[in-house]
């Protein structure tokens, strides 16, 4: 049996906004160990989202760490807000940031995780020069600005070089896969070298709940640990 701890961070982009702080605290008695947040803002991503208000206002209800996920254009500009809001921590894609080292330095002076998002054509070599200073990588599974997409395969070579860099480091960081997660594709995850699995329709939108949603990833996450068939 492994001793790996992999984590379910559900991702409020799939959730019923109308019913959001009560779907958050669901998630958390359901044994959810982070809740992610998605900011999108129709420029480096073809779909608006959300914005700090939302981070301060799940926040109040959460207590469990706020994952938060910039996919916007000069996100400098707003790393200081999104920690005021709440966010435990925050990734910045690679492809939107002209200074990385800057950006990520600033989100550790304002008491956050820092993390590097990687869209899906972008390769693991992209982080090689601030691997120091992360301490999450979020390889996107699907091209970003949508939910409900599917997991793109090919992006597994992808966390295997990631978790062979981070393991000749020695470094203590976490390797999230983001899009198409559920319970037919976490497995092949985990075996890559994820240890953080965002779902997003997989746990808000599962018919028989999202308590349900999340204890099927789990039964799915033991058997790829336990080398269940």
């Amino acid at each position: 049996m492994s001793d790996k701890v992999i984590k379910i961070a559900p991702s409020i982009l799939a959730a019923d906004f109308g019913r959001l702080a009560e779907q958050v605290v669901e998630a958390q008695d359901a044994g959810a160990d982070l809740i992610h947040i998605d900011i999108m803002d129709g420029r480096f991503v073809p779909n608006i989202t959300m914005g700090p208000l939302v981070v301060e206002a799940v926040a109040k209800v959460a207590a469990i760490p706020l994952d938060v996920h910039l996919m916007i254009v000069e996100p400098e500009q707003f790393v200081p807000q999104f920690a005021d809001s709440g966010a435990d921590s925050i990734s910045v894609h690679v492809e939107a940031c002209r200074h990385l080292h800057r950006v990520l330095g600033q989100i550790a002076e304002a008491g956050c995780r820092a993390g590097v998002a990687l869209n899906p054509h972008t390769p693991a070599a992209a982080i090689g020069e601030v691997a120091e200073m992360v301490r999450i990588i979020n390889v996107m599974t699907v091209n970003p600005g949508f939910g409900g997409q599917q997991f793109i395969s090919s992006t597994l070579t992808k966390i295997r070089s990631l978790r062979r860099l981070i393991d000749q480091l020695g470094a203590d960081i976490e390797i999230e896969v983001d899009g198409g997660i559920n319970s037919h594709t976490i497995g092949a995850a985990i075996s890559a070298g994820a240890s953080v699995t965002i779902a997003g329709a997989g746990v808000f939108q599962h018919t028989d709940g999202i308590a349900a949603g999340i204890s099927e990833l789990r039964r799915a996450a033991a058997k790829e640990l336990n080398g269940e068939d």
